[in-house]
């Protein structure tokens, strides 16, 4: 059974894996998650683990680098924080990377994604608030790095959780995309950055911690496609 639970108020891509995100109307939903989102990622040269990526939790002035995107098209250019633009392939911004970095970049492209956990991630307004409450901040839903943020109808903060298992789709056609929820979204340290200065302050994970053994949010596998926007409908089927 399909139960409405809430809308879709918030849909974020993020074309470079750890660079800002780019908030959007409406995305195409595939099966490697929204399309174009984290198809570039700057690898640590020398790095031979399996997550070889350069990240705000090593270097969080990159939160500060915005991707510029044109017509839906995979981004050319960075904008940098101090408003130049530089080709996205460029070696500048390599080398300017790779300084702030003090070690070797090179930037990858994947065409399904270089994730950490699962392609695509939910998170309600609900639990949102409640971990701004906790840490005693105002938080702008950037901190999060969601690609869907959803207002529940049930203020119900870390309901997510209970979604484990079940499907969410989207849309007013039950045949819409939708996702199966894997696991809990468990957050790092690139939660407590500012995505306006990339300032750190421990009191927001601190607060997840607190509220829910530092879980806020999930992922989930793709199991159908389709265009995502916001303002539709959201429905839960348990399994």
């Amino acid at each position: 059974m399909n139960t409405e639970i809430g809308r879709i108020t918030g849909v974020f891509r993020y074309p470079v894996k750890s660079m800002a995100g780019v908030s959007l109307k409406t995305a195409n939903l595939g099966w490697h998650g929204l399309e174009g989102d984290r198809r570039f990622a700057f690898r640590r040269a020398t790095n031979r683990s399996g997550m070889p990526w350069l990240t705000a939790s090593r270097l969080p002035e990159l939160i500060l680098y915005e991707p510029v995107e044109t017509d839906n098209q995979a981004p050319a250019y960075v904008r940098t924080p101090d408003g130049r633009q530089l080709a996205l392939d460029g070696e500048e911004l390599r080398e300017e990377l790779s300084q702030m970095h003090g070690a070797e970049v090179q930037l990858m492209q994947l065409n399904s994604g270089i994730f950490d956990e699962a392609s695509i991630s939910v998170i309600s307004l609900a639990t949102i608030r409640q971990v701004e409450v906790e840490s005693g901040l105002p938080l702008d839903i950037r901190r999060f790095r969601p690609n869907i943020v959803v207002e529940t109808f049930k203020v119900d903060p870390f309901g997510e959780d209970g979604w484990l298992g079940a499907t969410l789709s989207f849309g007013g056609d039950l045949g819409g995309p939708a996702i199966s929820v894997t696991i809990r979204d468990k957050r790092c340290v690139m939660l407590n950055l500012d995505p306006e200065t990339a300032e750190a302050d421990a009191r927001v994970m601190k607060a997840a911690v607190r509220l829910n053994r530092n879980n806020a949010g999930i992922y989930g596998t793709v199991i159908r496609t389709g265009e995502i926007s916001i303002g539709q409908s959201v429905f839960l089927r348990l399994d």
